[in-house]
């Protein structure tokens, strides 16, 4: 890390740019009825348009909501609003709960999970048949897998004075996505170490994994429950999110171009078995958007990516190409079942100090063998991240987690001092040393956690997951909203709905047109 950089950002001047940070939260989480069997009901309208809506939304399935938090300045202020939002919403589906687990558990035959539907426009069309198309090519067992997306940007002011800082020649937009993607190659150097400190799924009922190959064991006499005696997130595993298709994937993030015109050739390029289903059924009717080994980007399983938020009808590329990185989104994060909302305010600011310090931090480039290094140390991480003897890839050699994550930590001590002195707090310096008791032992990671409290009750991960989903209800429903903010997010639901109905007003042409236009933005990758 620059000596430099730590010395300029101390002093009190440049210290408040710190305090610019924005962060956001999106939060999924799975409608489960009272018997803890998935939600049949379709999207609530007194929630509002899922296709329009700014804060309450669906991914995959019908029963998988997804909260959304602006960008704000402080952990407390977006858990606020996710707390208004989840309030909001039990207010409005009756009896049934929100599951707190990222692994799902009684969710049917696949063909029977409700894939999401955002009208009749073009663009609700799109997304439904995209997810029509991740169940086809994946299944839809795997789509309700639930997380936490943390959305992270850096103030002007700061991309500024860094700009000056560091002499550098460049355009300022040009500049910040560069350092972005400087960010994003230390980050895919070290995420294992959020894996293994924030991990919450290492156990799944028997049935999410019936007539799949696996090497799970039983963890009890009741045989309804399958765990890894050392795993952290199987959610990250081949199990969840990790395609087989997408290995031959090799992803450049040294710089934007790059990364563009790989993402774009897999979206582009036909894909031998994707391509032999069609992209139509036999009566016609669409079952996946293309047939190239990704349909959009967003179907690109990565635990980091670069954003700049789309326009209508635009791609997330193009709006990339156009503008450059405006923050960056970590995927790779459980829900926290302990915490009502999925995660908490000591989380999110070790979040804010990793990230800072993955931008401060010297980042090479990369090559395939330090991509392929990443992957594996995400399946060790995974399955085995507990293991007190496990070693990881470091440097083409191997390195103990333990010491790896000790170390790390101390690297990213005076970033939270940084963010304390900025704040005139220790909570930075408090999160930090929270994560320590977890690497040394003195404290149990999520995970750890989990299988001990299930072990202590002789629950299997169904009851103890129900359990859990119960007492989360209660902290909500037990705290009704002021009429005013009820009457705010009804507001926001009605107009949501209006605003579909203009965009499918509006629509012109086919949806064969719409996709033609759509698909046709790619070309500016092969150029």
């Amino acid at each position: 890390m620059p000596v430099s950089h730590l010395a300029a950002l101390a002093h009190p001047q440049t210290l408040q740019l710190l305090k610019g940070i924005r962060r956001g939260i999106e939060k999924e989480s799975l409608r489960v009825s009272p018997d803890g069997d998935l939600a049949r009901t379709p999207h609530g309208a007194a929630l509002g348009s899922a296709l329009t809506h700014d804060c309450i939304t669906t991914d995959f399935s019908e029963a998988l909501l997804e909260f959304i938090t602006p960008p704000v300045a402080t952990p407390e202020e977006a858990l606020q609003i996710l707390d208004q939002i989840h309030r909001y919403t039990y207010s409005q589906i009756g009896d049934e709960r929100l599951w707190v687990n990222s692994m799902p558990c009684r969710i049917g035959a696949s063909e029977e999970i409700p894939v999401a539907r955002y009208g009749r426009s073009h663009s609700g069309t799109m997304k439904t048949v995209y997810r029509l198309g991740l169940g086809l090519r994946y299944g839809r067992a795997m789509q309700t897998i639930a997380g936490i997306h943390y959305n992270f940007s850096l103030p002007d002011t700061l991309w500024q004075w860094l700009h000056e800082h560091e002499g550098s020649s460049e355009e300022l937009g040009d500049f910040k996505t560069r350092r972005y993607f400087d960010l994003i190659r230390n980050f895919r150097r070290h995420y294992w170490l959020l894996i293994y400190l924030f991990g919450a799924a290492p156990a799944v009922c028997a049935s999410f994994v019936e007539d799949r190959s696996h090497n799970l064991e039983v963890f009890d006499a009741s045989g309804h429950t399958l765990f890894a005696p050392h795993a952290t997130s199987l959610r990250m595993g081949d199990l969840g999110y990790n395609s087989e298709a997408q290995q031959s994937l090799i992803v450049c993030y040294n710089d934007l171009p790059s990364y563009l015109s790989t993402l774009c050739a897999a979206i582009s390029q036909p894909y031998g078995p994707y391509h032999a289903l069609g992209v139509k059924d036999a009566e016609g009717n669409y079952q996946q958007l293309s047939t190239g080994l990704l349909q959009i980007e967003n179907e690109f399983y990565s635990p980091i990516r670069p954003k700049n938020p789309a326009r209508m009808g635009e791609t997330a590329l193009s709006a990339l190409d156009n503008r450059g990185v405006e923050y960056i989104e970590v995927r790779c994060l459980d829900l926290n079942p302990f915490a009502p909302l999925g995660i908490d305010a000591p989380q999110m600011r070790f979040l804010d100090s990793f990230l800072l310090h993955c931008l401060l931090t010297e980042s090479p480039k990369t090559d395939e063998a330090d991509y392929r290094a990443t992957q594996e140390n995400q399946v060790r991480i995974v399955y085995r991240g507990r293991d007190p003897e496990l070693h990881l890839i470091h440097n083409g050699g191997e390195r103990k987690l333990t010491g790896w994550a000790a170390c790390l930590l101390d690297e990213i001590a005076p970033i939270a001092t940084l963010l304390d002195n900025a704040w005139q707090g220790d909570s930075y310096q408090r999160a930090l040393e929270s994560q320590r008791a977890k690497v040394s032992g003195a404290a149990p990671t999520p995970a750890a956690h989990m299988l001990a409290e299930m072990r202590s009750r002789g629950q299997s991960f169904f009851q103890w997951a129900s359990e859990k989903a119960e007492q989360h209800r209660r902290y909500f429903v037990e705290r009704p909203l002021d009429a005013d903010t009820e009457r705010h997010f009804a507001e926001l639901a009605e107009a949501s709905l209006q605003k579909q109905k203009q965009i499918e007003a509006a629509d012109q042409g086919t949806f064969e047109d719409f996709l033609g236009h759509y698909y046709a933005q790619y070309v500016f990758c092969q150029q």
